[in-house]
């Protein structure tokens, strides 16, 4: 994520992984998650916190998971299943189910079928938000696969030339796994940047930057502004000079695959319902294993020991800034904002469940 989105350090409470997953189970399972489900879905959040991925944990979604529990949009306790199938593909009725849960076993089905018949997709329709797509396409890593998650929710992006909002923030993830450089694991929306950035940027009071958002009648917004009450987002690239009709083509793309292949339809037409999508593929149907490593070791290496450009310390690629980060916060706890303390403190107390976080800090220093 970019710098602007982080907590400084300044005003950051640190708290232990163990002692914030624990917290977000017990919340979980109050809302009447089954334990599994509960546990399973706190993994998929606390890797996006433990990976510096503060837009897709518990940050953004608790309180959004907890307002659809209470309000009954989301179904604590889904009777998902498979509504059709074949050698390498399915589909499932999520059942209303957080895709916390029910997305990592879609993926295991395509991990399955990967394995027997050398890829594998699965479609879901009727879900709710699955976190960080790059959870979901990284699980097929330990199976030496590459793995691919897709969603589609949130239908807030105008297209190309467009005033009203028709398309999804539409997250493409991808996974492949290496030998000893950190695994390649990309995840980014369609849109000019993830919705819950928006989120971030306004409890950390940074502006937003030009490209980002566009006026309630459509027209980009290419200054440095405050975030207003009203605006709408614009697809990767902001404006057709500087390729705004990739984005949006990307996130139709990804409303084909989630949403019309599952039979749930275009996401401007089912809003509050998300779709996702799922692949893996086996890396040794299609060559030598030893091989595709040790060939990703070397393109790993050769893009971060590529000579960095002026007033840039170094190249990085997607997953080793997120490698660096859990190294970091494994050992010295995760940085939150105080505003996110104080929810979870007061979650917990309405909840009647223990409180295990430290206090926040007041003031600065």
């Amino acid at each position: 994520m970019l710098e602007q989105f982080h907590v400084p350090e300044d005003i950051a409470v640190r708290v232990l992984q163990q002692d914030m997953r624990s917290t977000v189970e017990d919340i979980f399972m109050k809302m009447g998650m089954a334990q599994t489900d509960a546990r399973q879905s706190a993994d998929a959040l606390m890797y996006a916190d433990i990976r510096g991925i503060e837009s897709h944990g518990v940050s953004n979604m608790m309180r959004s998971y907890v307002e659809g529990f209470g309000k009954g949009s989301i179904n604590p306790r889904p009777n998902w299943r498979v509504i059709r199938e074949s050698a390498s593909g399915a589909t499932i009725d999520c059942d209303r189910g957080l895709g916390l849960a029910v997305g990592p076993q879609a993926m295991k089905i395509a991990i399955e079928k990967a394995g027997r018949s050398g890829a594998g997709v699965v479609t879901c329709t009727n879900g709710r938000h699955f976190g960080a797509a790059a959870y979901h396409a990284q699980i097929a890593l330990r199976h030496d696969m590459i793995g691919m998650a897709m969603t589609v929710g949130g239908n807030r992006v105008v297209p190309t030339f467009g005033a009203k909002p028709m398309i999804g923030l539409n997250p493409i993830a991808f996974a492949a796994p290496t030998r000893k450089e950190p695994p390649f694991v990309f995840d980014a929306s369609t849109s000019s940047v993830a919705g819950n950035k928006i989120a971030l940027a306004k409890r950390l009071g940074v502006p937003a930057m030009p490209g980002w958002i566009a006026e309630p009648d459509g027209t980009p917004i290419m200054d440095t502004r405050p975030i207003p009450e009203d605006y709408l987002m614009l697809p990767l690239g902001a404006t057709r000079e500087i390729g705004s009709h990739k984005g949006y083509g990307l996130s139709v793309m990804v409303d084909i695959l989630c949403g019309v292949l599952s039979g749930t339809g275009p996401g401007f037409k089912n809003r509050g319902k998300a779709s996702h999508f799922f692949m893996a593929i086996k890396v040794a149907a299609f060559t030598d294993l030893a091989k595709f490593k040790s060939d990703m070791d070397d393109f790993m290496e050769g893009l971060r020991e590529t000579p960095p450009a002026p007033g840039h310390e170094r190249v990085v690629y997607a997953g080793l800034p997120e490698h660096e980060a859990e190294m970091d916060r494994s050992v010295n706890g995760i940085p939150y904002h105080p505003e996110v303390i104080a929810w979870f403190k007061g979650t917990v107390a309405e909840l009647r469940l223990r409180d295990r976080l430290p206090e926040a800090r007041t003031k600065r220093g």
